[in-house]
């Protein structure tokens, strides 16, 4: 069971997804920092100098003038502004992941192989691209009709 453990931790998809996950948390964080620091302090500017991280609303009776004071109190609150932040995080990294995804498959495509097969103009049967006569119909194929 140990040496089946170590040829599974071995194979090289394992340690592929071990990287994946440690770079996805790093490019989280660059992320929430890049949300956090440029993006919303100036649209929080261009908004009458509102700090998103400290929108709240307060389900207690008891009066709160910041989200500090209402956490150190342990008050129930809901936290739309951080909602806010964590929701143009999730946008930033979802697009960021479907341009690389779109990458990829860009760079997938060109490795097509050519087609070991065509079809005849007259049955419209798959062919071998190397067939002088079509086996369906028996029609003779010239070079020129090649579809």
């Amino acid at each position: 069971m140990l040496k089946e453990f170590k040829e599974f931790i071995a194979r090289g998809n394992v340690i592929d997804l071990a990287i994946a996950v440690i770079i996805g948390a790093a490019f989280g964080a660059i992320v929430t920092s890049l949300v956090q620091d440029i993006i919303m302090p100036p649209i929080g500017l261009a908004l009458s100098r509102v700090d998103f991280g400290n929108l709240f609303i307060n389900l207690s009776s008891t009066p709160v003038t910041s989200l500090a004071e209402a956490k150190a109190k342990a008050l129930p609150t809901i936290n739309y502004g951080l909602f806010l932040n964590t929701l143009i995080n999730f946008v930033i990294i979802a697009l960021v992941l479907f341009f690389i995804v779109q990458a990829v498959n860009r760079l997938k495509r060109g490795d097509d192989p050519e087609p070991e097969k065509k079809e005849c103009p007259y049955c419209f049967s798959s062919i071998s691209l190397k067939a002088t006569r079509c086996p369906e119909c028996t029609s003779e194929l010239t070079a020129t009709i090649i579809a």
